[in-house]
């Protein structure tokens, strides 16, 4: 039977070892495993429901902003995301490691204050916005399942 010290040096090194690992667990971000959007429901303390298309699934989260995320993932990956609300959403955590690319794409590709559109072979981004109206959505070209238009992924 364990000692009472053994047990707190096991539960420290448990957490540690959790800790370690957190900047490694993936969110379901465009491009990332369909498998962590509960996670990101969690991360984004929001609720997640689950819808199912044809050819893919919508993981929507309710944000208390009132923002809602949607998450499109065909595959096991997530291939689209989509946002509206009051607010602008944590686009660096819905884009992931697109988030660098749309940021450099955004700075060179203004249209409008509020309207932005970037289309690159890898990455398509509308967005658009004011004051307590915000909508947008992000693709990736090469990932849409086929007979599915990115207009549909709203």
């Amino acid at each position: 039977m364990p000692n009472g010290d053994s047990v707190k040096k096991c539960v420290l090194a448990a957490g540690l070892f959790v800790a370690a690992l957190s900047p490694c667990i993936a969110t379901a971000a465009l491009g990332e495993p369909e498998v962590s959007v509960q996670a990101d429901g969690v991360e984004l303390r929001g609720s997640v429901k689950v819808m199912a298309r044809l050819s893919y699934r919508v993981h929507e989260i309710q944000l208390p902003s009132g923002n809602r995320v949607r998450e499109f993932a065909h595959q096991g990956t997530v291939f689209a995301v989509a946002w509206n609300g009051p607010t602008m959403p944590d686009l660096r955590h819905i884009l992931g490691r697109y988030f660098d690319s749309y940021v450099s794409a955004a700075k060179a590709n203004r249209a409008g204050h509020h309207h932005l559109q970037i289309h690159q072979d890898d990455l398509v981004v509308i967005a658009r916005g004011h004051m307590r109206e915000f909508s947008g959505q992000a693709y990736l070209p090469q990932a849409l399942p086929s007979g599915v238009n990115a207009g549909e992924l709203q």
